[in-house]
């Protein structure tokens, strides 16, 4: 009985190995492949009856240009500490565009639809002007931008230009393909005479582009700055940073001195170098500001004071880093702060930053009594 047992586990053994393998046969396989394409098949047969096919063409152009852009962008994502948060900007623009599809379905219904509002009077000059000069701009600025990395290979004016190009013709190109109204039978409607005058920001058009706002300013955040440029935010960031720490330690009574960007204390001199300026901390909180103001804001106020919130949070939170390395290395010597501690002070206030900004969305998220009222008279 023992060797027959043996057998039987034996030969399940054998048996679970071998499943994978039967499993795959090649006609599974085909099956499974022709799953998959039916999926994809329905998806895009599914997007192409909601979409209208000048948009959507629209939409495919854009994509391929912010793929363009973040191929560019990943040098600087790869080298420069200060940007490698760029590595995340692909995907949470996917998911705000993922988030947002059922209000751009809902927005160009809205474009469609009959009595579709569209800007009137000074207004419609005023977007036919801002579209059409964004656009070349934009144009001009892709040109340049490509000729640059032609020329000079890889660099931070021509990254620049490329993603301010991109982003001049991506917004204007959606404004564009919005579709206009059509009759029941396909054929575009006359434009009706408006009975009062239709506001620039009520125009169907411009509510749709707006959803993209997003997905497309945030490229110009993970896109390095040129190289003066960030030379002289580095220096401001800086200098306030060295003048705010000396002036605290200054009226708490302790003996420090301020001598450029270095602060000399009685046990040897701490210098506050470029990591320390908080430039990093300001990038990644603008990006991070902006993303949560997407996802979790309606309001436009709303979303400015976030981003506005999470900027002088990350000034504040680095000022308090460099307070903290500053009374460590009085108390413990200068080389104390290197190392270790100074890792573990920039990650504690990473997710001190983090932690803050949300905590400040439920504040921002409150309705007020007249927010309330507003809302149901609507």
């Amino acid at each position: 009985m023992e060797v027959s047992c043996d057998i039987q586990l034996t030969d399940q053994r054998r048996l679970a190995r071998e499943r994978p393998f039967i499993c795959m046969t090649p006609a599974r396989q085909k099956r499974n492949l022709g799953l998959g394409s039916l999926a994809m098949s329905s998806t895009w047969n599914q997007l192409r009856a909601t979409v209208p096919a000048s948009f959507l063409a629209a939409l495919g152009l854009g994509a391929g240009f912010l793929v363009f852009v973040a191929w560019d962008q990943s040098h600087w994502w790869r080298i420069k500490e200060d940007y490698s948060f760029g590595w995340l900007v692909p995907f949470f623009v996917a998911f705000v565009v993922y988030d947002r599809w059922p209000r751009i379905s809902a927005a160009l219904a809205a474009c469609a639809a009959p009595g579709s509002p569209r800007a009137s009077g000074v207004g419609r000059w005023v977007l036919r002007v801002l579209v059409g000069g964004v656009l070349t701009v934009g144009v001009l600025m892709f040109l340049l931008g490509a000729f640059y990395r032609a020329g000079a290979g890889t660099s931070q004016p021509g990254t620049l230009a490329l993603t301010l190009g991109a982003v001049g013709i991506l917004l204007p190109l959606l404004f564009l393909n919005a579709p206009e109204p059509v009759a029941a039978d396909g054929s575009p409607l006359p434009r009706p005479d408006a009975a009062g005058a239709v506001s620039l920001f009520h125009d169907a058009r411009v509510r749709l582009a707006a959803l993209f706002l997003f997905p497309t300013l945030v490229w110009l955040v993970s896109a390095p700055m040129v190289s003066a440029v960030e030379t002289q935010v580095n220096l401001l960031l800086l200098r306030r940073v060295v003048v705010v720490v000396a002036f605290v330690f200054d009226m708490l009574g302790i003996a420090i001195e301020q001598q450029g960007n270095v602060l000399a204390l009685p046990n040897g001199n701490v210098g506050v170098e470029d990591a320390c300026s908080g430039i990093r901390s300001l990038t990644g909180c603008l990006f991070a500001g902006s993303f949560l103001a997407a996802v979790f804001l309606d309001s436009l106020p709303r979303k400015i004071a976030l981003v506005t919130s999470a900027l002088l949070l990350a000034f504040l939170t680095n000022l308090a880093r460099s307070l903290f390395l500053t009374a460590w290395a009085y108390q413990y010597g200068p080389h104390a702060i290197e190392g270790t501690v100074h890792d573990v002070a920039g990650y504690a206030v990473l997710g001190l930053t983090v932690v803050s900004l949300l905590c400040l969305l439920p504040l921002f998220n409150l309705r007020f009594n007249d927010d309330a009222s507003d809302a149901k008279s609507a």
